[in-house]
């Protein structure tokens, strides 16, 4: 029993990965594979179902010829995977049409067109989900599809996630679990597909696609012996139902007890607390997701995360640029600035479409305030990383919830001088999990708990939680970023009410 293990299976939107976890949760190994995102038409992105289905195999076959773990001491397996959009599957589960993606903007005119027949359409679907519902989400795009392609939808038995799509491949079973269903948009508080907001969407007709909710943590079938072939691994092997990426990365992160918060900063910033029950305020901000574990996440999202680093880096430090410590070194001319970056102030709106949180904005952008002639490079340097940090403290100041600690996972984890400087602005404690893979992570812990390792998913975070580093507040520093939040604050509320709307 000591030397068995479990896989789990990340869906990204452009890459798959595959990890391989001991029962103590430690993370061994790790591979990946990259798949085309297809864009037909501008704001369309699409995937083929059988290219992603091709590289999660061989993602998984690479890892068990990388580890050389004999396939029966694979005791499960489970996937996460990028959440909503939609995946057509027929009745003999082939598909119908390319998958359309979470970031799909192809139902714009549709829902600016329901919205206007119906101005409560927007807080009905809140009140039920909990979120601003993004154009990607599944009820969205299956309205759409039935408007605009009818014989695909005639065709269709179920429609999907990507990670239901590759588990119905690998097992043959048709389900969706409670996080992707909830968020359909569905009802966050039932943890399902809300049926009264299909017909919000004039859809009810097609209720019969949505599939079958399940527990993230039940088990959903075993591997046929063809998809065993696949992926190196033994018939039979039991496969769990799994989450979305999210919160099958909250998961991972150990953060799943209320009161915990957890940031995931990468080329965006996902930032939310961790509670037992749903969490409905502020009112139209923010996104709910339901936790496997009858917990939730409220959370904010500020789109542009690490991509403010990497503009500093071509922008200002070109010279810096193919060094392989390059960050270290970014890190090291910030670090060269005092707290307070002399001033300066960094909005980082930085996007071409504008902001979700701390509201919705087209017209938001990146810039900088308070120059003057003194103000060198590593002020400015200085500032970008500390307005991503004072948007991460926005965000939780909007969310009102109070907080323990974060769990922060993301590109960002791998800088000790952000990461302090996190809890430096926030007045939180940031701690760093060990590991990289926490999407798969996640998965790989239901997949424990399906099996019976754990008694349920919150024990299994608890046990296998392990930290990398701690950094608690300075106090000395809370005097100069209080006065740099108030700067902060005043900047954003200049660019949202009076710069955005030239930028619309």
């Amino acid at each position: 029993m000591d030397d068995q293990y479990i896989i789990g299976l990340d869906v990204g939107t452009s890459v798959t990965k595959a990890a391989l976890f001991d029962r103590a949760g430690r993370e061994l190994a790790a591979t990946s594979r990259r798949t085309a995102v297809l864009s037909p038409h501008a704001g369309w992105y699409e995937m083929e179902p059988d290219e992603l289905f091709d590289a999660a195999c061989t993602a998984c076959r690479e890892l068990m010829a990388a580890t050389k773990v004999p396939p029966t001491a694979v005791a499960a397996l489970a996937i996460s995977g990028v959440m909503i959009g939609g995946w057509l599957v027929s009745a003999d589960q082939q598909v119908v049409r390319p998958g359309i993606l979470w970031n799909d903007g192809r139902a714009q005119e549709l829902v600016d067109r329901l919205s206007a027949a119906n101005p409560s359409l927007m807080p009905q679907l809140f009140d039920s989900s909990g979120q601003v519902m993004q154009l990607g989400c599944t009820l969205p795009v299956l309205a759409w599809l039935a408007e605009n392609e009818p014989l695909s939808v005639a065709r269709a038995s179920v429609i999907l996630t990507a990670k239901d799509f590759i588990r119905m491949r690998l097992t043959g079973t048709i389900a969706t679990d409670e996080t992707d269903a909830a968020i359909a948009p569905g009802s966050a508080a039932r943890r399902a597909f809300n049926p009264e907001l299909l017909q919000l969407f004039g859809i009810e007709r097609h209720a019969h696609l949505l599939p079958p909710v399940r527990r993230s943590s039940e088990r959903a079938g075993v591997l046929s012996v063809e998809a065993a072939l696949a992926t190196g691994l033994a018939p039979g092997t039991p496969v769990a139902i799994g989450a979305g990426d999210l919160p099958a990365c909250v998961l991972g992160a150990g953060a799943a007890e209320p009161g915990i918060a957890c940031s995931v900063v990468g080329t965006t910033c996902l930032n939310g607390v961790v509670s037992d029950a749903p969490v409905f305020s502020p009112r139209d901000m923010g996104i709910l997701f339901t936790i496997p574990g009858d917990l939730w996440i409220k959370t904010m999202v500020n789109v542009a995360g690490t991509t403010n680093l990497d503009w500093s880096l071509s922008a200002l430090c070109p010279d810096l640029l193919g060094r392989a410590d390059a960050y270290e070194q970014l890190a090291s001319q910030a670090a060269g600035s005092p707290a307070g970056a002399g001033g300066v102030c960094y909005v980082p709106y930085l996007s071409h479409i504008g902001i979700i949180a701390p509201r919705l904005e087209a017209g938001a952008r990146a810039g900088f305030v308070g120059l003057n002639p003194g103000h060198g490079r590593g002020d400015l340097i200085r500032a970008v990383y500390e307005g991503l940090a004072y948007a991460i403290r926005d965000c939780y100041d909007r969310i009102e919830q109070p907080i323990s600690a974060i769990r922060l996972v993301g590109g960002a984890a791998r800088s000790p001088f952000w990461t302090q400087m996190i809890a430096d602005v926030t007045g939180v404690p940031v701690e760093v999990p060990r590991g990289s893979e926490f999407g798969a992570k996640g998965a790989a812990l239901l997949a424990a708990v399906a099996i019976g390792w754990y008694g349920d998913i919150r024990q299994a975070c608890r046990e296998t939680f392990s930290l990398s580093r701690r950094h608690d507040p300075d106090p000395a520093l809370r005097a100069a970023y209080e006065e740099g939040y108030r700067r902060y604050q005043v900047a954003c509320e200049a660019m949202l009410d009076r710069v955005a709307p030239v930028y619309r």
